[in-house]
């Protein structure tokens, strides 16, 4: 059976709902929450009173060795961002694609992912050649299926927002290089949730916003740069891009080294304090501990509810199947009704792409599982 791993004291908004909702607005630790208003109370509120411009500058040094702990890269690639989309709408502006001009992605992915590339296709920059989340067929087979002297990038989700579905990005990566195409992943509904070593990946790009289950608040995202895109300055530098920010000189476009160049300014420096928090509880728990855990209640849900009628897109037994998102359908269902029962239930959890989704969380446990198939098991 499956017990939470984090202290379900530290989440009071599971005293009032059964939260299956962390692919979403995750729910914050106390942990994190507490790092948080330190830094508000103690310096944010107080400007420069206690944080020099030479701490400014040095503030997310802490948090970007962390996070090259948790990625399992270098911490001269880290790049701190206040999002995702800050750095997934400056990729098209940055890789050099050659003559090429196709870009694989998925039609159901996540549309940060797609739209800066659409928005480049509008201009005549670039033509997007879509590939399915089709649960009868390999993702990344298909993806790599795809690719052609034409295509100049893949862009995806490491694991599909909506469904689930994991890409063999490794695999995916093998075939990319062999063929010269660039790897843009975005691994937002990944990270913290399972113990792949995105280090490893040698993609050009690995973005993460710093919330979901990284157990941050918004306002902060990773990014994992590829060694050639630290040769060239980002396509939107900021004045923290500079490796003096307070020598203002705006005459002049110095770039700091390594990954810190694509900072742009000051974020929200109470968000990367608590970010750094939750990834400390990340690594004391291990990445290894918080896959097994979801896949062990993922398991629960889906062996609960098939007597009932339910079934997962795709099942677990499935390589590409991910244990800590559940994407959930049940014939002749109604989702509307079923969103409604569970809201009357006090069970959170969301609706995408037509089937009920499920995330799972290393708070949640075994009377959560019960509680939601109790509920499932009217229909």
């Amino acid at each position: 059976m499956g017990s939470a791993l984090f202290d379900r004291n530290d989440y009071p908004t599971l005293s009032e709902v059964v939260y299956l909702n962390q692919a979403s607005l995750g729910l914050i630790g106390q942990p994190a929450v507490d790092a948080m208003n330190r830094f508000l109370e103690d310096v944010g509120r107080h400007g420069n009173t206690y944080m020099s411009d030479e701490e400014e500058i040095g503030f997310l040094a802490d948090l970007r060795s962390k996070a090259a702990l948790l990625f399992g890269g270098d911490p001269e690639h880290v790049a701190i961002l206040s999002s995702a989309s800050e750095l997934l709408g400056q990729v098209p502006l940055i890789l050099d694609r050659g003559e090429r001009t196709e870009v694989v992605a998925v039609s159901t992915d996540f549309p940060a992912i797609t739209r800066p590339w659409l928005r480049l296709a509008e201009q005549g920059g670039c033509h997007l050649d879509f590939v399915e989340d089709d649960p009868g067929s390999d993702l990344t087979s298909d993806l790599i299926d795809r690719i052609d002297q034409d295509t100049a990038v893949v862009t995806v989700g490491s694991v599909q927002f909506a469904t689930g579905t994991m890409v063999d990005t490794p695999r995916l990566r093998d075939a990319t290089a062999v063929a010269g195409v660039r790897l843009v992943v975005d691994a937002t509904q990944e990270v913290g949730a399972t113990d792949r070593s995105i280090g490893s990946w040698g993609a050009d790009v690995v973005v993460s916003s710093g919330y979901k289950w990284l157990g941050g608040h918004g306002g902060v995202a990773l990014g994992l740069i590829g060694r050639e895109l630290l040769e060239q300055p980002p396509a939107l530098p900021g004045w923290m891009s500079a490796p003096e920010p307070f020598d203002f000189d705006a005459t002049r476009l110095p770039m700091s080294s390594g990954a810190r160049r694509y900072t742009q300014s000051t974020i929200s420096y109470a968000s990367a304090a608590g970010l750094a928090t939750a990834i400390d509880q990340l690594l004391d728990t291990g990445l290894d501990q918080v896959q097994r855990a979801a896949t062990d209640l993922a398991h629960q849900v889906v062996d609960g509810l098939r007597p009932f009628g339910w079934h997962p897109l795709r099942e677990l037994s499935d390589p590409a199947a991910s244990g800590h998102i559940l994407s959930l359908r049940r014939d002749g269902g109604d989702l509307g009704e079923v969103m409604g029962q569970l809201r009357m239930a006090n069970i959170v959890a969301s609706g995408r792409g037509g089937r009920l989704r499920i995330s799972l969380a290393p708070y949640n446990d075994d009377a959560d599982v019960a509680e939601l198939v109790s509920v499932l098991s009217r229909f």
